[in-house]
């Protein structure tokens, strides 16, 4: 049998419902993790909240928060990254996210802060890029570790934020980061740090990564604030022998336990813990393993493969099989989230 397809799903960037079957709607729902029917893996037997395909496909319907959301990106983040040149189209770090939340009726701003700058730097640029978009609105926050010194220690009077939001963020520190300032070593440091000077790049917040310095400076130094909820998510990855996380992870592992290849459960957790999304990488948690797909299928002109990927990703769960992640449905339920709590 043959499925219909929106016309407009081979044009649009970011389909919302490029399959429509209205007697069975419900199968294009992510289906929850049922672990009698999938076994778990036994090394996250301890991992709470463990979330499975329930962002696997977009829901039909989402709330929308009252209030808009900002999305500011982590470490090492961007605008836009062209890869070869500007005569080629380039790869913004939130594509796709922002598309679908706006699509959806939320207000969405994102933030810009230096991509290596230390947590205090980062946090000085975002407020004054909140101060300046949402324009004295109270706002929802996705971010990191910089939002959390913004609310606690700068306290900007024109920005008034209503929740704060953290996906896969060290509130902890990482082990990997110890790792590697332990492989480096300090006598390479300071040749490291002009190295990467001489390319643009900030090194201020590499060694606020570290366990140490998160549990003796950062979180005794940045207590919450009344008022403002608290969420957060974590993620846990099973590396295949080719992920560029196969390392990161297996010092992770051994150090903090489950992990996504940068970042732990254990450090992940802050505030109201809404729970740990089972294999899925640090870069699938910002869409890039979507962006570069689509980035590589427009460059060559293949985009129709968006929606064989989603026909095969509709089968699989029809069949009671585990389907990739989708960091676009994963947002649209944050919003949902939001939503209904009032926010």
């Amino acid at each position: 049998m043959r499925l219909p397809v929106h016309r407009t799903a081979l044009r649009r960037r970011v389909p919302t419902h490029v399959i429509t079957r209205p007697r069975h709607t419900a199968l294009f729902h992510a289906t929850a993790y049922r672990p009698e029917q999938r076994p778990q893996d036994p090394r996250l037997e301890d991992v709470e909240e463990l979330l499975g395909d329930q962002f696997a496909l977009l829901r039909p319907a989402y709330e929308v928060p009252k209030n808009p959301i900002i999305l500011a990106h982590g470490l090492l983040g961007f605008d836009e990254w062209h890869i070869a040149g500007q005569n080629l189209p380039g790869i913004h770090y939130w594509r796709g996210i922002t598309e679908s939340l706006a699509e959806k009726g939320v207000e969405v701003i994102t933030a810009t802060v230096p991509p290596s700058g230390s947590i205090e730097k980062r946090a000085e640029m975002l407020a004054q890029s909140i101060e300046r978009k949402a324009k004295g609105k109270a706002v929802n926050i996705i971010a990191g570790l910089d939002s959390r010194y913004m609310v606690s220690r700068l306290q900007p009077p024109n920005v008034r934020v209503l929740s704060l939001t953290t996906i896969a963020t060290p509130h902890r520190g990482s082990a990997f980061a110890d790792y590697l300032f332990r492989q480096i070593g300090p006598m390479n440091l300071p040749h490291l740090y002009k190295t990467l000077a001489y390319f643009g790049l900030e090194t201020g917040a590499f060694e606020q990564l570290t366990m140490k310095y998160m549990a003796e400076s950062f979180n005794p130094r940045t207590p919450d604030v009344d008022g403002i909820a608290y969420y957060s998510y974590g993620a846990t990855l099973r590396p295949r022998i080719t992920s560029v996380f196969r390392k990161s992870h297996s010092v992770m592992q051994e150090a903090e336990g489950p992990n996504d290849g940068l970042v732990s459960v254990k450090s992940a957790k802050w505030g109201t813990y809404k729970g740990t999304l089972d294999d899925v990488s640090h870069l699938d948690l910002i869409n890039w393993t979507n962006k570069l797909r689509w980035w590589i299928w427009e460059l060559t002109g293949h985009r129709k493969q968006y929606v064989l990927r989603v026909v095969s990703c509709w089968n699989r769960l029809r069949a009671d099989e585990r389907c990739s992640f989708n960091a676009i449905a994963f947002y649209l339920a944050i919003a949902d989230m939001l939503a209904k709590e009032g926010l």
